[in-house]
């Protein structure tokens, strides 16, 4: 981290040098941003926001708008919604050069370099225009002005998910993603993910105003999405790379750097050197044991201000430190730096140095966990090149925010093994916090999902404890049946012994003599074929027909996988559910266990004597259990049969977590003779 740029860049500042250069930062006053947000209009149209976990749910609400007499104009007199589906740039845009990269972080800083590159060039003091030394690349989408509005209006004209309107935008020539967003103030309905509404940072930059009405569907995801979405993990790499970066960067324009920006970046490079020495007091040692192939794991789990006074950071301010890194962009500026003028992602230089301590530290957590002689003479893949040349800082930020949270509404957890090296990892125990301004803000919310059991623990967990009585008295919960006939169209069985007469208990130590036979498959991509070729065989017209006999196809796959959610296996896809055990979450994980113990800390004891975080651990594994068996039925002529396979599932405790429409047709079978007479049946 100690190396310099070599002479070649100390020369005068060019016009593209000062495109990546800080400008002058001159308050730490919040005057300026509260004069900008009184000087907006604003906008007095209430309307919805309906929001889900993903890209595919979204696009079947909207193709069910289509079909309902809110998305068509059937006669002169009928109402007609206007909506917009909003999304990333991984999502909406259509320039190839940007669609290019692999993460959304380098896709949303080339798109806005483009942006800036389309703006006038600066003309010098004679007025005539500098001669670029190359071309800069610009967006042709971006700047066809007029097709982005004509797209815009099209946006409110009509109902389009998000593939209809990249069809439309490059059929214009227009961009879909920014006609999406100027199509927002002009819409009653705005179809968007989870990360754009839940996302405090990400809704601003949106230009999403709260005071309306928000649908979250889905919902038992919500608490996860929240955990999730605040969480973030940093690696020891990732911080030894940003702070030889903003050294650089500091070197470079060290001249032209200001009092204020010179002090927040020397800050910002302490805050980053603490991180580093804290990641080295977790390197492992090497282990001589006879499972040395196996990765040694440690970790530490510390509250925020723990954390913070070991690290001695106790003494920053992260407030400030993060609304100047938001006000100045210091990490895009950094960004342009990395890409105009380091190569593999560090400047090399020829004269020899004294190494220190830290930095022969960094030189281990950077190296292969099994290096080999001659590493250096090896060039750079092509992928690792990739990965050097993003700018990591953007992403630590995030570490930032996260250090000017509440003490208590989350932890620290430093873990390390031989493979991966030392990480540093915020760990949100109370989403509630983040959920508040949503709840405050919104005119309403309704939170709606199919497998919403148990729903305590949802309420318990989004409603701030100091404010939990007053929202309580104006919930008002609705629940309703399946539109199916439980009576004939569901056989819902709860199995607790085989043919042998032994008892199924898939407990964790019980089940560890058991051999896998087939796994759900490990690549996304591979999903698709698997799903083709069963539903060939379950739909005779595959392999599965032999001799004119029907031969039924088999799918194994695992809770919470791939096929465990957003899948319908209808018709005959999905004549009968077996679920193998109670997938409970691992008891043994940090995580977890620091969840349970705030619950408990922080929330009364359920009336039959359990602990809040007992039922926390409970609930995850109901919630596991309603998403998936409730992938058969999809439609009101569909049936199928469920067979919960453990004698657990005998207990009132769990039956009572179960849907309403599954739990009022259960029966319970001691004997496999039985279940299995019924199911023919």
């Amino acid at each position: 981290i100690d190396d310099i740029l070599p002479e070649a860049i100390e020369d005068s500042l060019s016009i593209e040098d000062l495109a990546i250069a800080l400008d002058e930062y001159n308050s730490d006053d919040d005057g300026d941003m509260e004069m900008m947000d009184s000087n907006e209009e604003e906008d007095q149209l209430t309307r919805i926001f309906f929001c889900s976990r993903t890209h595919s749910q979204l696009s079947q609400f909207v193709k069910e708008l289509q079909k309902s007499p809110f998305g068509k104009q059937t006669d002169p007199d009928g109402f007609q919604v206007t909506m917009v589906g909003l999304g990333s740039r991984s999502n909406l845009c259509i320039n190839d050069e940007v669609r290019k990269l692999k993460s959304v972080s380098l896709m949303n800083e080339r798109c806005l370099e483009m942006q800036k590159n389309s703006k006038p060039e600066a003309s010098s003091e004679d007025g005539k225009r500098k001669r670029q030394k190359k071309p800069k690349s610009t967006c042709c989408y971006y700047t066809n002005h007029d097709a982005t509005s004509h797209l815009t209006n099209t946006i409110v004209d009509s109902i389009l998910d998000i593939e209809e309107v990249v069809k439309k935008g490059r059929s214009l020539e227009a961009c879909p993603y920014y006609a999406s967003r100027h199509a927002v103030p002009l819409t009653q309905l705005v179809v968007l993910p989870y990360q754009t509404l839940l996302h405090k940072a990400t809704r601003e930059a949106s230009g999403i105003k709260l005071k309306s009405v928000v649908i979250i569907d889905e919902a038992h995801n919500l608490v996860e999405a929240l955990n999730s979405m605040h969480s973030c993990l940093v690696t020891a790499k990732q911080i030894s790379k940003a702070h030889g970066q903003l050294t650089r960067y500091a070197h470079k324009f060290n001249t032209r750097l200001k009092a204020k920006n010179l002090f927040y970046v020397k800050q910002i490079l302490y805050v980053l050197q603490n991180l580093l020495h804290a990641t080295k007091s977790m390197n492992v040692k090497k282990d001589n044991s006879p499972n040395e192939n196996k990765p040694k794991l440690n970790s530490r789990l510390l509250t925020v201000n723990d954390f913070l006074f070991s690290s001695k950071l106790d003494n920053i301010n992260f407030f400030k430190l993060l609304r100047y890194c938001e006000r100045s962009k210091i990490s895009r500026k950094l960004s342009g730096f990395v890409e105009r003028f380091e190569q593999n992602g560090a400047v090399a230089i020829n004269k020899p140095t004294k190494k220190s301590s830290l930095s022969t530290f960094l030189e281990n957590i950077e190296k292969p966990a099994l290096s080999t002689a001659n590493t250096n003479s090896t060039p750079p893949t092509k992928s690792e090149y990739d990965v050097t040349m993003a700018s990591p800082l953007m992403h630590i930020e995030s570490l930032f925010a996260a250090f000017s949270s509440a003490n208590q509404d989350g932890r620290v957890v430093m873990t390390t093994d031989s493979e991966s090296g030392p990480t540093i990892k915020y760990l949100l125990l109370n989403p509630a916090s983040h959920f508040k301004q949503i709840l405050d803000q919104s005119r309403a919310i309704i939170v709606a999902g199919g497998t919403m059991q148990p729903s305590s623990c949802l309420l318990d967990q989004l409603l701030p404890e100091s404010d939990a009585e007053k929202h309580r008295s104006r919930i008002a919960e609705f629940s309703c049946g399946h539109v199916i006939n439980g009576a004939t169209q569901l056989l819902p069985i709860a199995l607790s012994s085989g043919p042998s007469g032994e008892e199924f208990e898939f407990t964790f130590q019980k089940r560890r003599s058991l051999k896998l036979i087939f796994r759900e498959p490990k690549k996304a991509n591979e999903v698709d074929k698997l799903l083709v070729d069963y539903t060939r065989c379950a739909s005779n017209k595959g392999p599965g027909k032999q001799n004119g006999m029907l031969c039924c196809g088999l799918l194994l796959s695992v809770v919470g996988g791939k096929m465990s959610e957003g899948i319908n296996f209808s018709d005959e896809l999905g004549r009968c559910v077996v679920m193998v055990g109670l997938p409970y979450p691992n008891s043994q994980s940090p995580e977890l266990r620091e969840k349970m113990n705030y619950l408990d800390r922080n929330m009364k004891r359920h009336t039959d004597g359990r602990s809040a975080g007992q039922l926390h651990y409970e609930n995850l594994c109901m919630k596991a259990v309603n998403q998936s068996i409730g992938r058969a039925i999809r439609h009101r002529n569909d049936y199928a049969s469920i067979v919960l396979l453990d004698k657990r599932y005998l207990r009132p405790s769990i039956t009572s977590k179960l849907p309403t429409w599954i739990s009022d047709h259960l029966t319970n079978h001691e004997r496999f003779g039985t279940a299995f007479a019924s199911i023919k049946k």
